[in-house]
């Protein structure tokens, strides 16, 4: 059974930088599609930015922004979300999610429905 476990969250001034982190077990294949995505209160969840680890091809959602990146360990078991220059409406819990047909991989594609296996979240707050 494929698990993912987030960690890094915490609360930081407007600003500053927080790395998530995602690490995955129980997966069949050596390379895999991971996204990151966030929640915030009363909000819908959305995507952040993506990547195949057999590739490290990236992708990101429009309002990143330059201000986020999205990595690997040599591994490619563990994949990392810098986030830098923090605002006040990145607040959010930040969730990361595998695809297990890497389709969403192919397509650059952040929809929520695309991923089937989910982290069970890490909160991010960030204070002006």
């Amino acid at each position: 059974e494929v698990q993912l476990r987030e960690s890094g969250g915490g609360s930081v001034q407007a600003g500053g930088s927080l790395r998530l982190s995602c690490t995955a077990s129980g997966y069949a294949y050596r390379s895999y599609c991971v996204g990151f995505f966030r929640q915030a209160p009363g909000k819908e969840r959305e995507g952040v930015a993506g990547v195949y680890t057999g590739t490290e091809s990236a992708f990101y959602a429009s309002f990143v922004k330059g201000r986020f990146t999205i990595s690997q360990d040599d591994a490619g078991t563990t994949v990392y979300l810098q986030m830098n220059d923090l605002e006040p409406d990145d607040t959010a819990i930040y969730y990361c999610a595998a695809d297990s047909a890497t389709r969403a991989c192919y397509y650059a594609d952040l929809s929520a429905a695309e991923y089937d296996y989910w982290g069970q979240g890490t909160q991010v707050v960030v204070a002006s």
